[in-house]
């Protein structure tokens, strides 16, 4: 049983990046879905796909490299609020990753969504993680 499912979603797109693997699977949630449309909104993953039986449902990742190297676009992915400890900002304390060049994910009244798009929106709420 996994006590924090976006602590292991993250890891999983964490590992597969850095294994340089094409494709990554990772458990079906409300909380998990969002945050891989933001990602595919950001431009840090090609696309995803939820596949599976209604009790064992799997979004399926499709990650993103640039050059020949192969270099991952995600460089990092770094959880801040966890289950033991909730970290909330207001709309005036919201993060700025690496001065704008990351994105902070924020679970707002409103949905999840990115702390650009959350200032834009003038809300605060739990901040879930860091990419960039």
């Amino acid at each position: 049983m996994i006590n924090d499912i976006v602590s292991d979603m993250l890891t999983k797109i964490r590992n597969a990046s850095l294994a340089k693997h094409q494709i990554v699977q990772v458990p079906a949630t409300k909380i998990t879905k969002n945050i891989v449309k933001v990602l595919q909104e950001e431009g840090f993953i090609y696309e995803f796909q939820e596949i599976g039986s209604d009790l064992k449902n799997h979004i399926v990742v499709s990650l993103k490299y640039k050059g020949k190297s192969r270099q991952p676009i995600i460089t990092e992915l770094k959880r801040v609020s966890k289950p033991g400890l909730k970290v909330y900002a207001s709309r005036k304390e919201l993060p700025k990753v690496l001065g704008g060049i990351g994105i902070a994910i924020i679970s707002t009244s409103k949905g999840i969504m990115t702390d650009k798009t959350a200032r834009h929106f003038g809300l605060g709420g739990e901040v879930l993680c860091y990419i960039w």
